[in-house]
């Protein structure tokens, strides 16, 4: 039993967790991260949308158990191995399920409707769309967007800037095509037999794309510096631009370099540099918004 709970936790991604930061950008640009409220109901919402992002996890890997069989990677995964049972993971989604959906909407009935979306457009995704070029990274990239929109509905925010709606989306974008290329580039010509999507994509159309979505990113950023509603008029925020061009830079360097993007969050764990330049960005924000 202890076996499987634990083997069920592997298949829950607790690694991809960072991912719902995002849900914090509405505290933090909107000047509320030192509102204990905010604060409070705004991690609640972190933690929900951690778990409907495994609820997701585990009923992906029950509809995908063959094809990841298949996978030099993916093969280890505990469903795909045998390490852990179907029934077992049944029993773990219909149990998030059943935690993660009144919570949410007791908490704030818009944010309900957001994370109700959000789980649906995921499973739309994990059956379906995941098998249509071009589509696939756009839902993804909608799954970063409708993070933030749920941390910005769950709070009352005044100086929310619509600029980083956009951000998010490309940024999202370069990410999950980064993501892409890794895939393609670890498995070669035998990339459209593990995932069908990626017979649609190939090496120099991927660098295409990330070449048109990084320079997107920085200029939909710099219009956010430009217009910060928080720091009306002196255009304070455009210290932050250098540190959003060189991780970047460095993304796009680890990914057309060092072939690696496959788990864009672990690239963040684990790049000293990265981590250097997420830091001081983070610390440049906050000293900008809160001490300015």
């Amino acid at each position: 039993m202890i076996g499987q709970l634990r083997y069920l936790l592997k298949t829950m991604r607790l690694r991809q967790w960072p991912k719902n930061v995002f849900v914090y950008a509405g505290l933090v640009f909107d000047g509320q991260l030192i509102a204990v409220n905010s604060f409070i109901i705004t991690s609640l919402a972190f933690i929900l949308f951690c778990f409907v992002s495994s609820l997701i996890y585990i009923i992906n890997d029950l509809t995908d158990i063959e094809a990841d069989r298949l996978h030099p990677k993916k093969k280890h995964r505990p469903l795909a191995s045998g390490n852990l049972s179907k029934r077992t993971a049944v029993i773990g989604a219909v149990f998030l399920a059943l935690l993660i959906f009144p919570i949410a909407y007791l908490l704030n009935i818009n944010f309900g409707l957001m994370i109700t979306g959000y789980f649906l457009l995921m499973l739309a995704y994990s059956l379906w769309l995941k098998h249509i070029p071009l589509i696939d990274v756009m839902i993804i990239a909608s799954g970063f967007v409708l993070r933030v929109a749920a941390g910005v509905v769950i709070i009352i925010t005044k100086q929310f800037s619509p600029w980083l709606f956009v951000t998010t989306t490309f940024l999202a974008l370069f990410l999950a095509l980064g993501k892409r290329r890794a895939e393609i580039y670890l498995l070669e010509t035998a990339a459209g037999s593990h995932r069908r999507v990626l017979s649609g994509y190939s090496l120099d159309f991927l660098d295409q794309l990330l070449t048109v979505v990084l320079s997107a990113t920085l200029i939909t950023y710099c219009f956010y510096t430009f217009s910060s509603p928080i720091t009306p008029g002196n255009h304070i925020m455009m210290l932050t631009i250098p540190f959003v061009i060189y991780g970047l830079f460095r993304y796009l360097y680890l990914v057309r370099m060092d072939h690696i993007g496959g788990a864009p969050e672990e690239i963040v764990l684990k790049d000293r540099p990265m981590q250097i330049t997420v830091l001081l960005w983070g610390l440049t924000v906050i000293g900008i918004l809160y001490l300015h």
